[in-house]
């Protein structure tokens, strides 16, 4: 069984917006507007309750309980932010991508591939970058063509390969 953290990092404070407060957010989950859906971030241990926020193309405008000027909003500049575990309200099966990092890559004969390294956030697809035993770079699309099951919990992926994947 695969140890979950109790936090995902979820973004980064890029810059202040505006003179009351607002903090403009680099988001590092799905979308700004997953994003905006929690109640709280938590910036170094600390955790502020997501008041109002708005989307900014990529970004994420939003204003923090206790930030209430320029001045407060400068001192979260370039920190990252996460989101506690217990607040997200995934659909049936989801999961966050750094739940598979680590993961063991088997076939379907139960053949040990490697583990998973990285994750390649394409626009056709996201791309699993596998590490075999000996060091070398495997490159996986998720897609289910491919992929036939994902367990983060157990820590486990199944592939089916083509020859000479």
């Amino acid at each position: 069984m695969k140890q979950m953290s109790r936090f995902i990092p979820a973004g980064k404070i890029v810059n202040t917006h505006g003179v009351r407060g607002e903090v403009k957010i680099e988001v590092w989950l799905d979308s700004p507007a997953f994003l905006a859906q929690f109640p709280r971030i938590f910036v170094n241990g600390r955790e502020y309750r997501l008041l109002s926020s708005s989307r900014q193309k990529q970004f994420l405008l939003a204003r923090l309980e206790g930030i209430d000027d320029v001045n407060s909003a400068m001192t979260l500049k370039g920190k990252e932010i996460q989101i506690a575990r217990e607040d997200a309200d995934l659909p049936e099966g989801g999961y966050f991508l750094q739940d598979l990092l680590g993961a063991r890559v088997v076939t379907e004969e139960g053949e040990e591939i490697g583990t998973l390294q990285d994750v390649m956030e394409r626009p056709a697809s996201d791309i699993y970058v596998v590490i075999d035993k000996s060091g070398n770079e495997r490159l996986i699309p998720a897609v289910p063509e491919f992929v036939r099951s994902v367990d983060p919990a157990e820590g486990v992926i199944t592939v089916a390969l083509i020859p000479g994947m």
